[in-house]
């Protein structure tokens, strides 16, 4: 009965900031890197005390940061608490439970209620796991092995489960069948590659970095890459539950690419895990991140926020089931079109190092320069605006010459693959292949103009929106061989920074990304949405079972 579902996480090329406001609109990209959730029933069978008191338990796995975390969920009003330690919550999981739950007994009729409530009393057996893409591993402790047979062999040394050693530097948690050592990819040496990177087993965990030197008080410490976590897993939970109540029918990954796909159910699901995640949040954000897990790679205008006015009374006490079919029936008057990159195009993303950035203050900092000085405030929006409409017409064009002229497109495509964007127009012999050279470079002219008024934008707002440091990796990759354009994705900062490059340029500018630093990332853009998977992805990792691990 188990039901397996997965949603992508983001890349926000154009439209930071902006998007954030009406009507402005954003191109963000889904991509292979993919949150999934599990739900099955907790039990066989209903427990006589769950009939008697109408509470259900909700378990909550997160295996990656080794957690587990139970609930009991009220099926009167919906309401969800916490009977582990405080510190195990997940608010964007509780939130998509209630709204999921809220929206079932909404639109369902008297019997399939009763159903429903049923499938309830057996409770909720929920686990995420997020691929290996949305966590940084360049200064992450991680598991390295997982085992199915204890004892523990380390170094020829055997451990019973629930101990943590010290060995050759690095602390070694032998806990739930995980031996977990440090596996930093530059603390070990290892090359700055996407080798380095593919070399990690699959949801690699992610373990509690001790504060003091005997392993006590300690954190999870993650370190993320910046593809919106939270909305992809919230999206995940949101469909999985969906699905698993008969609301809704998520299409397969082949279905998808056969244009097989419910929008209606979608929209739901969309509805849902938009709500869910505004409220985990405790703000009502543009929520392309959402719309991208749900629907794939998009062009996005966003919502009114008015339309969760409902969904944010709720929170103040009023019942979530008189509020939930207001939130299902509302104006949601987001806008998005299909999108994806021109064909023998390739995305690209590198993670400099350099340390994180916290977009909320960024965001903060840039709206109250807007308040400060609104006239430049939205003579550079304006610019901004105009820019990003000329990529997305760029865009549009060299797909349209593809269409119309593949042998030429594909040519020129081909020939700049293995050259710095001063010689691409040499290399048209024809007026269609100077179409398409025209067209790229009208592309990085373009993002050229997008990078320079962001770098404005933050200066004025005294936030490092695109920081030297940056400025120095993306003049170094723009004059790499088959580099069409670079910049940082969504709101800027040091977080990470994006390329599209043509052809097989991706493994020279990779190689060139280590000599500078920087680690090149395994995402790629994917835009497929929400999917309904055939099983566990654990289980099309595990190849064979072992019974000990050696740590040298």
């Amino acid at each position: 009965m188990a039901v397996v579902t997965s949603a992508p996480g983001k890349v926000l090329m154009t439209g930071g900031y902006l998007i954030l406001e009406r009507p402005n609109a954003g191109i963000v990209l889904s991509t292979n890197a993919r949150f999934y959730a599990i739900v099955k029933p907790l039990s066989e069978e209903i427990k006589p005390e769950s009939w008697a008191w109408g509470w259900t338990n909700v378990k909550l796995t997160s295996p990656q940061l080794l957690r587990e975390s139970m609930y009991k969920m009220s099926l009167k009003n919906l309401t969800i608490q916490c009977v582990s330690s405080s510190e195990l919550r997940n608010p964007f999981v509780e939130n998509a439970v209630q709204y999921a739950v809220a929206a079932a007994y909404s639109i369902f009729d008297k019997n399939k209620k009763d159903v429903l409530h049923k499938l309830l009393l057996q409770g909720l057996d929920i686990t995420v796991l997020g691929c290996n893409d949305f966590y940084s591993y360049r200064n992450q402790l991680s598991s390295f092995t997982k085992l199915y047979h204890a004892p523990v062999v380390v170094s020829s040394r055997i451990f019973e489960q629930g101990k943590t050693i010290i060995y050759n530097g690095s602390m070694v948690i032998i806990e739930n069948h995980f031996a977990v050592s440090a596996v930093m990819i530059e603390a070990r040496g290892l090359p700055l590659t996407p080798e380095a990177l593919a070399a990690l087993p699959p949801f690699t965990s992610i373990t509690f970095n001790a504060k003091e030197s005997n392993g006590e008080n300690c954190k999870p410490e993650v370190a993320k890459t910046g593809l919106g976590s939270s909305a992809a897993m919230t999206t995940a939970v949101v469909s999985a539950l969906l699905h698993y109540f008969g609301v809704v029918n998520i299409s397969s990954s082949e279905d998808q690419l056969q244009e097989k796909k419910n929008s209606s159910d979608l929209d739901m699901v969309h509805v849902i895990a938009q709500s869910a995640h505004c409220i985990a949040q405790g703000k009502v954000g543009s929520g392309f991140d959402v719309s991208s897990a749900v629907y794939g790679s998009q062009r996005y205008i966003r919502f009114s926020p008015e339309v969760l006015s409902s969904a944010q009374v709720a929170v103040k006490g009023l019942p979530l089931q008189e509020v939930i079919v207001d939130i299902i029936k509302g104006k949601w008057d987001h806008e998005r079109t299909k999108f994806s990159l021109p064909p023998l195009m390739t995305l690209l993303l590198g993670e400099p190092g350099i340390g994180g950035s916290s977009t909320p203050s960024m965001v903060g900092a840039v709206k109250k320069w807007q308040k400060s000085d609104p006239q430049k405030s939205q003579e550079t929006w304006r610019k901004l605006s105009e820019s990003n409409s000329a990529l997305e017409a760029q865009f549009h064009m060299l797909s349209k010459l593809a269409e119309e002229h593949w042998n030429a497109y594909k040519c020129i495509i081909e020939s700049c693959s293995k050259l710095k964007s001063d010689k691409w127009m040499e290399q048209a012999s024809e007026p269609s292949q100077e179409a398409v050279v025209k067209s790229l470079l009208g592309a990085r002219d373009v993002m050229f103009g997008i990078r320079y008024h962001m770098h404005q934008m933050g200066e004025a707002a005294g936030v490092p929106i695109e920081p030297e440091s940056q400025t120095q990796l993306l003049n170094a990759t723009m004059n790499m061989e088959g580099v069409l354009l670079a910049g940082v994705p969504g709101a800027g900062g040091f977080d990470a920074i994006f390329a599209v490059v043509l052809g097989d340029s991706g493994s020279n500018v990779t190689k060139a990304w280590s000599s500078l630093n920087v680690l090149a990332l395994l995402v790629r853009e994917d835009p497929r949405g929400v999917s309904l998977e055939s099983c566990d992805p654990r289980t099309r990792e595990i190849t064979s079972a072992v019974a000990s691990v050696h740590i040298e």
